[in-house]
C-alpha cells in the first residue's frame, strides 16, 4: 500500500474516475490516517445519487527505514 500524501488530494477531487481507482486512493487515505469518520450527507432513493463526507487526520510521519 502506498502512502497517501497531501499532493494526492487534487487527484481524489478530479472527475470522472473509475470506482476501482477511487477505491484505491480512498483506501490509501483511510489507512494512512490516525483518525477518520464518515457521514452520509445525502441519499436520493429516486435517482441513486449519494454524498458521503470523510473527515480525518493524516499521519504525516514518514515510515522509519530499517537499518542494515
Amino acid at each position: 500500500m502506498q502512502r497517501f500524501r497531501y499532493p494526492n488530494f487534487p487527484w481524489v477531487d478530479k472527475t470522472p474516475t473509475s470506482p476501482a481507482a477511487l477505491e484505491h486512493k480512498i483506501t490509501d487515505l483511510l489507512f494512512n490516517s490516525t483518525t477518520c469518520r464518515c457521514k452520509v450527507d445525502m441519499c436520493n432513493t429516486e435517482t441513486g445519487e449519494y454524498r458521503i463526507v470523510l473527515q480525518g487526520t493524516l499521519d504525516w510521519e514518514e515510515p522509519t527505514q530499517k537499518k542494515q
